[in-house]
């Protein structure tokens, strides 16, 4: 993402003054992420907008990291297997992200001579790659003008200009042009409205506890004038966990990432306590998704 620089109010005298409030804000308290360094190259971005789906950036950071130095370009990683990319994907969850990660790297170099396009239409027909990251990659990779809407910046805009505890589930086409409309028309404050926006709803405007005494836009924010309304009757959107068939997927992906040679996950004892119809379905779920493969005697591999 480009350095943050301080806004031109007089060249942007139009811009939504709420708008220019995030801008600042975010020229103050920007988070010091290595994706965000001038020297980040585009693949290092588009690896951390994959990563960033669903997981906190806490979790995210040392594994980039490590990623990065080992692969620092989308050859890098291609020349390797995609066993190699689950194998690093580490703890992260969802290890198809590694995989898609890995499906990229080779479509990059197989399309476009190992280079992250900027074209948008580019960006989506690539494996793993959808509508928002696409647009977060244009604009923290290329510094273009895009309309990027994650959970937090939905949540920002809903709260402060529409008076909406939390988003909806899913993005409908009013929302996303009533999001279009606020996004400046100059390419670097549209860079920084998108990050910035996206920063405060991570770390103040928060879905279930957020800090309003510390926001930017407390004064002039449209829910907090209503009553700061909705969250104790909205649903809480948690999902069970111990016992599904993720949790015991990637129990699996774990087993298998730590050992060196096939593994018999049904005589395992760290799986004993997952029934066997269980287990059965979610090792076949693992081989139907390209991300294991049963060797054929009873074992299965990365």
């Amino acid at each position: 993402m480009p350095p943050v620089a301080t806004i031109d109010s007089r060249e942007h005298a139009d811009m939504d003054p709420r708008v220019r409030e995030v801008i600042s804000w975010f020229e103050r308290n920007a988070r010091d992420l290595p994706w965000r360094h001038a020297d980040c190259s585009p693949w290092g971005i588009l690896v951390s907008e994959v990563m960033l789906q669903q997981t906190p950036v806490v979790r995210v950071e040392p594994v980039w990291r490590r990623w990065m130095e080992r692969w620092p370009t989308p050859a890098a990683l291609a020349a390797g297997t995609q066993t190699d990319a689950v194998r690093a994907w580490d703890r992260l969850g969802y290890p198809r992200r590694a995989q898609r990660l890995w499906q990229c790297a080779t479509a990059l170099v197989e399309r476009h001579d190992g280079e992250v396009p900027r074209d948008h239409d580019d960006l989506l027909a690539l494996p793993g790659i959808g509508d928002y990251t696409a647009s977060a990659i244009r604009a923290f990779a290329f510094g273009e003008r895009s309309v990027v809407l994650d959970t937090n910046i939905r949540r920002v805009i809903g709260r402060a200009w529409h008076a909406t505890a939390l988003p909806a589930t899913h993005l409908t086409r009013t929302e996303r042009e009533a999001a279009a409309e606020l996004v400046p028309a100059s390419s670097h404050d549209a860079v920084q409205w998108n990050a910035g926006s996206m920063e405060l709803g991570a770390l103040v405007c928060t879905a279930r506890a957020p800090r309003c005494g510390e926001c930017p836009l407390r004064d002039d924010c449209a829910w907090v004038a209503a009553g700061s309304l909705g969250l104790d009757e909205a649903p809480r959107r948690t999902q069970a966990w111990h016992g599904t068939d993720r949790q015991v997927r990637g129990r699996i992906v774990g087993l298998l990432r730590a050992a060196d040679a096939p593994v018999a996950i049904a005589a395992n004892p760290t799986l004993d306590d997952v029934s066997p119809e269980q287990l059965g379905r979610c090792a076949e779920s693992l081989v139907a998704d390209g991300l294991v493969r049963a060797c054929g005697d009873g074992t299965y591999e990365l």
